[in-house]
């Protein structure tokens, strides 16, 4: 498959987004200045991603209790109250948090014209596999409970949880959400992807031994094909329209091109797009580099289109 390549961007990469690059970067370096760091200290380190996203206007934020799963809303001065995203955060499963990604999912929520709720869900290695799942589920059902459609969004591992949400709610037979938006997904838990290894000189923060060491804390003694831990062993029949966003500088490129791949066989109505420069979950850069506005945008469009549909 030829990945679609998002149109409007540029293909040289912004001044403005080197930012991300440089904060990649830093929290590499002190994390290998310290390797018996501590998970504390550790995720205190990677609370700083917060940094990269500016503030958007005209949106307010609130505490919630998702169903039994601590939340944070973000609410848009101009949206539709009927509708809302289920923002999951990225970390591997094992660091950041709602806070992190608080302010991107205001951009997202803004763009979209509906209220964005992300989920402070459960970490490993404290709670591995299904627990951020299980919280997963708790929250979606507790916003469909509400009379809410929503769509499932995700970065990262936040990625994996938005679409492995997907499969577990068919397969339970529960409503699917009306869309989902993956950015940057780790899906493949064999870590075998090709671009693992061929994007590993222009990933800034995403090597295989962070993720090997992640993989052992969220899997324990879970195979790294589970179905609903690895997207790429699931059968994907049924799923909702999915759109997918990755930096053409990653590791996780390939995670990416075989998840919709796979999606394609399966009769899922997905678009991918592959964006030239950028590093992963570049979206973070949103207010402050126009690759990622533009995304955000991009978003925003094809969310409200697939509200509309539904």
């Amino acid at each position: 498959m030829a990945p679609d390549h998002g149109k409007g961007h540029n293909e040289v990469a912004s001044k403005e987004s080197e930012y991300l690059t440089e904060i990649y970067r830093s929290l590499a370096e002190r994390s290998q200045a310290q390797p018996e760091m501590d998970l504390a200290t550790m995720r205190d380190l990677f609370e700083e991603i917060h940094l990269v996203t500016r503030e958007p206007e005209g949106v307010s934020y609130a505490e919630a209790d998702a169903g039994g799963v601590p939340a944070l809303w973000c609410v848009p001065e101009d949206h539709d109250p009927g509708r809302a995203l289920l923002h999951f955060h990225g970390g591997g499963f094992m660091v950041c948090s709602m806070h992190t990604d608080r302010k991107m999912a205001g951009h997202l929520a803004k763009a979209a014209g509906a209220r964005a709720l992300v989920l402070d869900y459960r970490h490993a290695p404290e709670h591995p596999f299904p627990a951020a799942l299980d919280d997963a589920v708790l929250a979606y059902r507790w916003l469909v409970s509400q009379g809410l459609t929503v769509a499932s969004v995700g970065h990262s591992a936040g990625g994996n949880l938005c679409t492995s949400l997907a499969v577990r709610l068919r397969d339970e037979g529960h409503p699917a959400p009306a869309a989902v938006v993956s950015i940057s997904p780790w899906y493949d838990m064999t870590l075998s992807g090709e671009t693992m290894d061929t994007n590993a000189a222009t990933d800034a923060v995403v090597q295989r031994p962070i993720l090997e060491g992640m993989r052992a804390a969220v899997l324990g003694d879970t195979s790294p094909e589970h179905l609903l831990i690895n997207p790429l062993c699931a059968d994907l029949t049924g799923l909702p329209p999915m759109l997918l966003y990755v930096g053409a500088e990653e590791t996780l490129v390939s995670d990416a091109t075989s998840l919709a791949d796979r999606a394609r066989a399966a009769g899922v109505d997905v678009t991918l797009h592959v964006v030239p420069e950028m590093q992963h979950s570049f979206t973070l850069l949103a207010g402050r580099a126009p690759e990622a506005d533009a995304t955000v945008a991009d978003i925003g469009q094809w969310l409200r289109d697939h509200f509309a549909k539904g």
